[in-house]
């Protein structure tokens, strides 16, 4: 069995408060897809989806961001058409809430892969070079294989992006490919 981590796909972050904007309205299509095909598959799939609440000063990322994915806004569904293949397949895919960059840090991830015997993750979504990045770092120190699908991951500019894919493979070893 294998994993799909979707990391971040809602709707402040591809057009609302923090958005990554054309990039990511781009590969929405992939995103969709490939979310379809490991749902259908029968493979572990993962929401892993960022949660803040409105009032929290002291959370680290309130320095640096806007406000965004703010617990019972419109901004923090998912986006377009992952809102609907996650509607076909809610029985089967788990929904993560995470409130730091990586979908490892302070949640359950990690067992709930060891515990399917799960050794190889998917990684999509946004931000390539963020809240991707840290939990691909996160799974390679804890042993996981790792794939990301350069066409169903996007972020704020490119050159993060282009850095972020590079480093994928050279560092963590993981391997990038594209899914269309």
């Amino acid at each position: 069995m294998k994993a799909l981590i979707v990391i971040d796909f809602t709707n402040d972050f591809v057009d609302g408060n923090l958005p990554v904007g054309e990039p990511a309205i781009q590969i929405a299509p992939s995103v969709a897809s490939i979310t379809q095909q490991f749902a259908e598959r029968g493979d572990f799939v993962v929401m892993a989806v960022d949660l803040h609440d409105e009032a929290d000063r002291y959370h680290p990322e309130s320095k640096l961001f806007p406000p965004h994915n703010i617990r019972g806004t419109e901004g923090r569904e998912l986006y377009g058409p992952l809102r609907k293949v996650y509607d076909q397949h809610r029985t089967s895919i788990t929904w993560m809430d995470k409130s730091r960059y990586s979908a490892f840090c302070g949640t359950d991830l990690e067992v709930k892969l060891r515990e399917r015997g799960i050794q190889e993750i998917y990684l999509i979504g946004v931000c390539t070079d963020i809240c991707v990045l840290h939990t691909a770092v996160d799974a390679y120190n804890k042993g996981f294989r790792i794939t990301v699908y350069e066409d169903a991951t996007a972020s704020f500019n490119s050159i993060g992006h282009t850095w972020a894919l590079e480093h994928f493979k050279d560092s963590l070893g993981a391997r990038v490919e594209r899914f269309n």
